[in-house]
């Protein structure tokens, strides 16, 4: 089953094209503007294909509360309080205008995944070129049809999801007016255990909903992404940070700038491998073909002589017999 077009800024983005890879700041710039900025240089210089922002501030996504509903449970924040960890993660709505223009100026795609309705109208403002919805957000269909109305390619993130939830969020905002849409797989757990991963959800999002599919990654390392690229993925999100042991929120499961650089390349060479069914020579093993075997006499026979089986032998190359 094809899948229908789809693109950001202008590129492609599924069959036939490299995995659009997204490098995502969260809350690696440690409520430092100058941090941000430097992440967007981190993004462009590794190769990526877009950065990401999370447009949030800890007031408009959750309540300054001790209630045990409010204190992580699980995960690399557990204990934490919600308000504490999203003012410490946040991407104040005043930096936005510069992290966009800084985008623009060394030539990469910004975009962001808005939390709630003022995030969107802020995006809007500054011409946003896309929307990703985070997966707690996949079942806010308040949310989903206000993105989706603004026309703008959207991926939705699905992780925790049900296929009941996701077939209506996707339905949700087709309806509302999205008529780009992609999925991103995804396990929300922080970092994720390999053995969650399981990336083989991907080709079944593919088969089951007949758009772009890829995935959003908190495993540690690259082998995941790299993995998800030869089974189809078209769209690979991962975390990055400015390097290792500097304390951001999300450093556990982010890439360096080094590591960064070296998932492009190992996504990009992972696509170029898959390539396509081939049961035929190609380009690469044409001289090769050469050094197949053929018979060779490998005695001196008079005319007339009877061939015995012993002056016969198959032998490279593929010059004789």
């Amino acid at each position: 089953m094809a899948t229908p077009a789809f693109e950001i800024d202008g590129r492609p983005i599924g069959n036939g094209h490299k995995p659009y890879i997204i490098a995502e700041v969260s809350g690696n710039h440690m409520g430092d503007l100058d941090k941000a900025l430097a992440l967007i240089d981190v993004a462009k210089e590794a190769g990526a294909n877009a950065v990401k922002f999370q447009t949030y501030e800890a007031h408009t996504i959750t309540l300054d509360s001790d209630a045990p509903a409010f204190i992580v449970q699980e995960d690399l924040w557990k204990g934490k309080k919600l308000y504490e960890l999203y003012e410490k993660a946040q991407t104040p709505f005043a930096w936005h205008e510069a992290l966009f223009a800084k985008a623009a100026a060394v030539g990469i795609t910004a975009f962001s995944a808005p939390f709630d309705h003022s995030a969107v109208d802020l995006l809007e403002s500054l011409n946003c070129p896309a929307y990703k919805i985070a997966s707690c957000e996949l079942v806010d269909i308040p949310l989903l049809k206000k993105v989706a109305a603004t026309g703008k390619p959207l991926i939705l993130s699905t992780g925790m999801a049900t296929p009941a939830e996701i077939e209506e969020a996707q339905e949700t905002v087709k309806t509302a007016g999205a008529t780009q849409v992609a999925l991103l797989h995804c396990i929300s757990g922080y970092p994720t255990p390999y053995a969650d991963a399981n990336i083989a959800t991907i080709a079944a999002l593919r088969a089951t909903y007949a758009l772009p599919t890829g995935i959003s990654d908190h495993t540690i390392g690259n082998t995941v992404p790299v993995a998800a690229t030869a089974l189809g993925a078209c769209i690979i999100e991962k975390h990055i940070c400015l390097g290792a042991g500097a304390g951001a929120v999300d450093e556990a499961f982010s890439l360096s700038p080094e590591e960064l650089r070296q998932m492009v390349l190992a996504c990009n060479q992972a696509y170029e491998a898959t390539g396509a069914v081939t049961l035929a020579p190609t380009p690469s093993e044409s001289d090769s073909l050469r050094f197949r075997r053929s018979l060779y006499f490998t005695d001196d026979i008079p005319a007339g002589g009877l061939i015995a089986e012993t002056a016969v032998r198959s032998l490279r190359p593929a010059g004789g017999l």
